[in-house]
């Protein structure tokens, strides 16, 4: 249909293209997806733009799902693509790639405080979309804080909030290197889940455990569990960032 478009009224005759459609109860959820990327787009260069539209619409190909559909819609597009690349790296590197591999570019991290970037601070709701996703795509805390430089000069001092949400990206980052698989925190204690991979050095967990029983458990041969009045956000924080520095400080020799 856009291509046909195109075709109508060429050099200097001026021509008109009547598309009609049924109605929109009639039509599936994708066909409106596609009337409303063509009726939008009217510009030089937005038959890429309208394909890459139709792209996600409909998946991209037998490799990317099934039936040009399927697993694709689950994860959608720019996470599937990610998961796809690192599949490919791991098999270049002779590697069988593994689903947790895939899952496991991110640490979870859950410290129920907010972490967010505010209305008030980034009006614009498409600006503020691209910022978190910028921030979600950070690949090590060099990136990190020259995005926070960047937040700063554009849209002055950060809030407590965004503080907090730069604060859990770093988390994420320290996490992903250690192999953590989740961080939670609350006012009274919390947990450090690993992978079952993880290199922290266990003589190093099993003295902690010896010298403060009550304050450090096992659960599983996984999950470290702490118990610490961690009220004050700040504490939060500063506690599990230096729980993490001491696991990185005894990790097992490569």
């Amino acid at each position: 249909m856009h291509q046909l478009r195109g075709r109508v009224g060429r050099s200097h005759h001026q021509a008109y293209a009547y598309l009609l459609t049924p109605h929109p109860k009639a039509m599936t959820k994708d066909a409106i997806k596609r009337l409303d990327a063509i009726a939008s787009l009217e510009d030089l260069g937005a038959g890429f733009t309208l394909a890459t539209h139709d792209l996600e619409i409909r998946g991209a190909g037998e490799l990317l799902g099934d039936e040009q559909s399927g697993q694709i819609q689950s994860v959608g597009f720019s996470l599937y693509m990610e998961m796809l690349e690192q599949a490919v790296e791991a098999l270049k590197e002779g590697r069988e790639p593994s689903l947790d591999d895939l899952l496991r570019e991110q640490t979870e991290v859950e410290l129920r405080i907010p972490a967010l970037l505010p209305d008030d601070y980034i009006p614009d709701i498409n600006t503020r979309l691209s910022m978190y996703k910028r921030i979600a795509s950070v690949s090590n805390e060099d990136e990190l804080n020259e995005l926070k430089v960047e937040l700063i000069d554009r849209f002055g001092l950060l809030p407590d909030a965004a503080k907090h949400l730069l604060e859990v990206a770093k988390m994420k980052l320290r996490g992903g290197s250690l192999k953590v698989k989740k961080v939670e925190a609350h006012e009274k204690g919390g947990y450090i889940e690993f992978y079952p991979d993880a290199d922290i050095n266990p003589a190093f967990l099993v003295k902690l455990l010896q010298a403060q029983p009550t304050k450090f458990a096992m659960e599983g041969p996984t999950k470290f569990k702490f118990m610490e009045s961690l009220t004050d956000r700040r504490k939060r924080l500063n506690y599990l960032n230096s729980m993490l520095d001491e696991f990185e400080a005894n990790r097992l020799p490569a």
